[in-house]
This record gives structure tokens, sequence and C-alpha cells, in this order.
């Protein structure tokens, strides 16, 4: 069974920097395009950033510049840097295959880790 486990997620004040991790257990990691999503209050989920296994990577408009996602093949782990933080960078931030692993027809997804941007 797939589990996808972040962490990393804190209060951090505006212009800060945190660092997300994911580890995916899932002997295919290697072989997938993984992403970072989020999902602020309100608001749908939406794609941050996603690298493949060869290392191109995209990202969302509002976070080129400021977050850099990574990935360690020989760990499963994918990772999210984030810097120069904005309030609006609030979310509850999710890893995830790209486009998102869909397991008995449902789209699966671990609990997440929250980012709180505030003074």
């Amino acid at each position: 069974q797939v589990q996808l486990v972040e962490s990393g997620g804190s209060l951090v004040q505006p212009g800060g920097s945190l660092r997300l991790s994911c580890v995916v257990s899932a002997s295919s990691f290697s072989l997938n395009r993984m992403g970072w999503y989020r999902q602020a209050p309100g608001k749908q989920r939406e794609l941050v950033a996603a690298i493949t296994t060869s290392g191109s990577i995209h990202y969302g408009n509002s976070v080129k510049g400021r977050f850099t996602i990574s990935r360690d093949n020989a760990k499963n782990t994918v990772y999210l840097e984030m810097n120069s933080l904005k309030p609006e960078d609030t979310a509850v931030y999710y890893c995830n295959t790209a486009p998102p692993l869909v397991l008995n027809g449902v789209e699966y997804w671990g609990k997440g880790t929250l980012v709180t941007v505030s003074s």
C-alpha cells in the first residue's frame, strides 16, 4: 500500500523559509513524476511544483523564484524548499504523484503538513 508522509510545516514570519519533506513508501517512487500541492482555506488544491525522474521541473507562477523542488530517489523522498514566504502561501501542503494517485477510482492523499505565514 502506498503511503505519503509530509512533514516540516510550521508557523513562520513573512519573508522566512521552510523546508518540507515527503517520504513515499512505494517501490515505484523512482519511476514517478512527483509534485507538491497546496490547499488554502476555502480554495481548491493546486499544484505548486513538480519534478520528473530525470529532474525536469515545473513551478506554478505564484512560487517561481521562491520555491525549489528536489528529490532523492535513494531515500524515496521529495523536498520543497520555500523562501521569501508570503501570507498567501499559508496552506496545507501535500505531496503526491503528478497527476495525483488514484486508488479504486478515488484520488489518494496523505495528511499534509500545515504552513502558516503570519507575523
